[in-house]
């Protein structure tokens, strides 16, 4: 995992399995992602290396609460920025694909604006 932006997207991908599935493994993110197994074990390690996730006897992955929040919130941004580029006029999967990009960059503070305005529509 070489950047700050493919460890959210690893643990955002884990969270959003979690709510289709009732146990996630590596191997389900690697197919969800498309990526190779090999590649998707070796940012599970980061992650458990990092205080994010553990992975049980059962090779489950399993969010620490820190993992959680962090997870949850870098959901939260997309799912704001979605509804907020699709409030502005984009297309539904124009939005998606764009609040990919944003989430990793936009500043805690203009987020916050961000939501406040949402908030407002």
């Amino acid at each position: 995992m070489r950047t700050h932006e493919s460890e959210e997207m690893y643990l955002e991908t884990i969270l959003l399995l979690k709510g289709k599935h009732p146990s996630v493994h590596a191997i389900d993110v690697a197919g969800e992602l498309g990526y190779a197994k090999s590649s998707v074990s070796r940012a599970m390690g980061l992650l458990v290396g990092r205080g994010y996730i553990t992975i049980g006897d059962d090779d489950e992955i399993r969010f620490t609460p820190e993992g959680l929040k962090k997870a949850s919130d870098i959901y939260d941004r997309h799912r704001v920025l979605t509804q907020i580029l699709v409030a502005m006029g984009a297309d539904a999967a124009l939005a998606e694909e764009n609040a990919c990009r944003i989430e990793h960059v936009i500043s805690e503070e203009l987020f916050e604006v961000m939501k406040k305005y949402l908030a407002s529509l």
